[in-house]
């Protein structure tokens, strides 16, 4: 019966600690300013008449 807390109790724990880890990696993401979407190139249009 000991083995079978302790398996238990060891579930749950890991259980709660990867909830925890994801709930902290989305809150962590949503945490970060958005970057403005700029390009770093920028190519000349060729003129229109040739």
């Amino acid at each position: 019966m000991h083995r079978l807390l302790a398996a238990g109790l060891t579930t749950a724990v890991a259980a709660v600690l990867a909830v925890a880890a994801a709930f902290g990696i989305v809150a962590a993401l949503n945490a970060t300013p958005e970057q403005p979407n700029t390009p770093l190139v920028h190519f000349e249009a060729p003129p229109q008449g040739q």
